[in-house]
């Protein structure tokens, strides 16, 4: 299977960075063929400009600057996303990746009868994250947005039935290095079971 693995994290040697090789290397070491397109180094601009802005409900025209990009995202049959959730959301690039990439006629239809999904050639998703707040906090009094957004949000946008594995450490900002350790050996032996 082709995995498009998007990373957005600015710090090359950021825990981040860890689980985006872990995914990477459990991915290729089951025999999965790898896109890795790290956001920052690759100099992805995140911000819409007016003009994108302005013909972004017109599929004929709203591709023109990110062709490339949406080419990346035709391709692949399963898409990893990997990231740190900073004040409860998704860091400004991954959302701007969003808001530039999965435009619509690429990652939804409009149409009379509502959205329809676009990403159809996307049949397995994964998010591997981390929160520094506990879990509890994200659940109940935050109301989980990023896991909402990825799993009600980006999961139908792909193809009927995709499977999708949520993947996250919380409390960051207490976990041992146990914690990570043992975080870092389920995003592989999830991503291997590929």
């Amino acid at each position: 299977m082709r995995v498009l693995v998007v990373w957005a994290h600015p710090l090359e040697d950021s825990y981040s960075a860890a689980l985006c090789r872990a995914a990477v290397d459990a991915l290729q070491g089951s025999g999965h063929a790898v896109d890795l397109w790290d956001l920052y180094r690759e100099g992805f601009r995140p911000a819409l400009s007016a003009e994108e802005r302005r013909h972004y409900h017109d599929v004929t025209r709203n591709r023109a600057t990110v062709a490339a990009d949406i080419e990346r995202v035709r391709a692949a049959e399963a898409l990893v996303l990997v990231f740190p959730t900073w004040n409860f959301g998704f860091p400004a690039i991954l959302k701007g990746w969003f808001d530039r990439v999965l435009i619509p006629g690429i990652g939804f239809h409009m149409g009379p009868t509502g959205l329809r999904p676009g990403l159809t050639n996307i049949r397995r998703l994964a998010a591997v994250t981390t929160f520094g707040a506990k879990a509890w906090m994200v659940r109940f009094v935050v109301g989980h947005p990023v896991k909402k957004l990825v799993t009600r949000g980006l999961r139908p946008m792909c193809a009927a039935g995709a499977a999708c594995d949520w993947l996250a450490l919380y409390d960051m900002n207490g976990n041992s290095p146990a914690d990570r350790e043992a975080h870092l050996a389920r995003v592989q032996d999830t991503l291997q079971a590929w």
